[in-house]
């Protein structure tokens, strides 16, 4: 079972950039540490990506806070003007591609998002757009958004599991999101083939999930995600939890029962929620980074796999 370690970083709105919340951490191993990708949000609730560097082998010991983010806003009129939310990190020849949610405010609904593509030839420091547009966006078939990539290169094709919109619904005056977990494949990174196909089914018409995470074994794959209701899910009894799923081809998916030791317990950072997870292996020990309450509002910690 999944066993919950520390609260490892939070938002403490000590850049103006970075007012609250530390979200969707994405973990990179380094020689002698791990840097953590989040997104945080300015006084305007729009989102930009930094990083923070944590001890390879005590992930609570931070040792690094970055003080920049490593891209800026969209220019006017482009699908990430309001935010760049990191979503997975890809190396690739030397350089680091990182895929990434980009926010536009909407009018009838609250935002549109889409994923974008940066690269960055210094390390991770700082990241220059690829496109200054969308690399996965709406389609004929898919009409509402797209967000949260997670990108893998296997067998020479590129994968890549990620939300997309299948609709909005008004509750309580407030119109609502909701997204499933689809699969898109590609010859370069670049140019992505949508062909619509579902990997995590809902439990019910009201359910969102998103934010997969994956990981490639002998026996198959395994995916983690997040999924909630759409009613109450703001920290209340229909908020954010992590699911799990496995296949043997990437592309059809067997849902499982919730992993055990993730659930809120009522107490602590993570008390109400957990959500937003990535998995990976650090020195043969499975850990999970994720998010507790309010969808990062109390920041991200870690859990680790502590096999029967």
């Amino acid at each position: 079972m999944w066993i919950k370690k520390a609260n490892i970083f939070r938002a403490t709105g000590s850049f103006p950039w970075s007012q609250t919340h530390a979200q969707v951490p994405f973990a990179l191993l380094r020689d002698n540490s791990i840097r953590i990708y989040y997104a945080t949000r300015d006084a305007r609730k729009r989102s930009l990506t930094s990083f923070i560097d944590v001890s390879r082998s005590d992930p609570a010991n931070v040792i690094y806070v970055h003080d920049q983010p490593v891209m800026q806003f969209g220019e006017a009129g482009t699908h990430d003007e309001d935010g760049v939310m990191v979503g997975c990190l890809v190396e690739d020849q030397g350089d680091l591609l990182m895929y990434y949610t980009g926010w536009s405010r909407g009018y009838t609904v609250p935002y549109r998002v889409s994923v974008g593509l940066a690269k960055s030839t210094d390390g991770g420091i700082t990241f220059e757009r690829v496109f200054k547009g969308p690399v996965v966006d709406r389609t004929p078939h898919e009409p509402y958004m797209t967000m949260s990539p997670y990108v893998v290169r296997h067998d020479g094709v590129w994968k890549m599991w990620y939300g997309s919109g299948t609709g909005w619904t008004e509750i309580d005056g407030k119109m609502e999101p909701l997204y499933v977990t689809k699969y898109a494949e590609s010859a370069d990174g670049l140019d992505w083939i949508q062909d619509n196909l579902l990997s995590i089914e809902p439990l019910h018409e009201l359910e969102a999930n998103t934010r997969p995470s994956v990981s490639i074994g002998p026996s198959g794959y395994d995916m983690w995600y997040s999924y909630r209701h759409s009613v109450d899910y703001r920290d209340g009894k229909g908020g954010y939890r992590i699911g799990h799923a496995t296949s043997k081809d990437g592309k059809t998916w067997d849902r499982q029962a919730d992993p055990k030791g993730l659930a809120p317990d009522g107490d602590g950072w993570a008390g109400r929620m957990t959500c937003y997870p990535n998995v990976l292996d650090i020195d043969g020990v499975r850990v999970m980074f994720h998010n507790g309450d309010g969808f990062g509002a109390s920041g991200f910690g870690y859990a680790v796999w502590e096999p029967a």
